[in-house]
């Protein structure tokens, strides 16, 4: 069987070229060729004939496919379903911004968290996804954009925050994010890339030697023990005091900040005292909030609080000088929202 070119990193490509006494120069053309040009097809050009049989041998260029897509008639979100080969499916999504592309990126089939605000959670987990299927989204997507949006192939952030907790598959979302960082493929600057946990502390504590620099965003949600048990149920074993103080270890690069985000559920965690109590635990932390008013999906009991309340939370974060925003759903009609994907289309 062969193994897929896309999941490997530079490092990785480069000690099997040597391994096989192949040009060394073979590394850089096929990076280039795939990830900076995004070119589907095998390379042909400046590789050697010896090279270009060794690889036609030894590696799977195929990404996942494109089963549906979805395109948003409100703000133009584009949200994919991609068929992988064991015909489980994952979903993506495209967030437009100033003629330029945000991606969401998933990490795994389904979610092991079980978060009661979030529609993947009800699939359960059915399996990590591999490096090649998370890189095969971002390369497909560019693809999509460069075909149907000609001109506007600009992808220039990468959030993890699609289906799945992407530190409860660390080696393989570690690796995508060289693959995205490397010089010789898409050279994604480092604080353009954005992790987002619930609090999976194993991974945490992998963060600083294995991928620092990255953006880390946490799922906060409530600033309450028992309030965080019901929407995260991980909390309970992996407690928000000790996800805190475990961030708090991550050094972090001048300027860069740790994203908290805050699901305002209505008649929940909406309340003077929420507002109060996440102020207190975040005051003078590198710290800036979203907040991100509920977004419904089927079978959800939750409702999204008036605007009038979710901008009173934000005055009460105010007064303790940390930066937040109200952040506006992209893609809602759709389901491309955040807590709305799922693995059906």
């Amino acid at each position: 069987m062969k193994q897929s070119f896309y999941d490997l990193n530079y490092s990785d490509l480069e000690m099997v070229i040597s391994q096989n006494d192949l040009n060394h120069s073979a590394a850089s053309v096929l990076f280039n060729w795939h990830y900076k040009k995004k070119e589907p097809a095998q390379c042909v050009d400046k590789i050697a004939k010896l090279s270009l049989a060794f690889f036609e041998n030894k590696f799977d260029f195929s990404l996942p496919e494109i089963d549906t897509v979805h395109e948003s008639k409100e703000d133009r979100t584009v949200k994919f379903l991609f068929k992988l080969k064991d015909q489980h499916k994952v979903e993506t999504v495209l967030i437009p911004f100033h003629n330029k592309y945000s991606i969401c990126l998933s990490s795994q089939v389904g979610c092991a968290m079980n978060c009661s605000f979030c529609f993947t959670g009800k699939q359960g987990l059915k399996r990590n996804l591999t490096t090649s299927e998370i890189v095969g989204q971002f390369l497909q997507a560019w693809r999509w954009l460069a075909k149907n949006r000609p001109g506007e192939e600009r992808i220039l952030n990468i959030v993890f925050m699609g289906q799945g907790e992407p530190l409860h598959n660390f080696d393989a979302v570690k690796k995508a994010c060289e693959i995205f960082l490397s010089k010789h493929g898409t050279s994604i600057g480092v604080q353009k890339i954005t992790i987002s946990t619930a609090g999976y502390i194993p991974g945490l504590k992998r963060w600083s030697e294995e991928i620092p620099g990255v953006n880390l965003a946490l799922s906060l949600h409530s600033p309450f023990e028992e309030k965080r048990n019901e929407l995260i149920p991980i909390n309970k074993k992996y407690p928000l005091d000790e996800v805190l103080e475990t961030i708090d270890k991550i050094p972090l690069n001048k300027k860069q900040f740790i994203t908290y985000e805050y699901i305002l559920i209505k008649d929940f965690n909406d309340s003077p005292d929420d507002a109060e109590k996440l102020g207190t635990i975040l005051a003078g932390k590198s710290a800036y909030i979203n907040l991100i008013p509920f977004n419904s999906f089927p079978g959800s009991h939750y409702k999204r609080p008036d605007l009038d309340k979710i901008e009173k939370f934000k005055e009460i974060l105010d007064t303790f000088k940390i930066p937040t925003l109200i952040r506006t759903a992209k893609g809602d009609d759709v389901l491309a929202a955040c807590g709305q994907l799922n693995s059906k289309s």
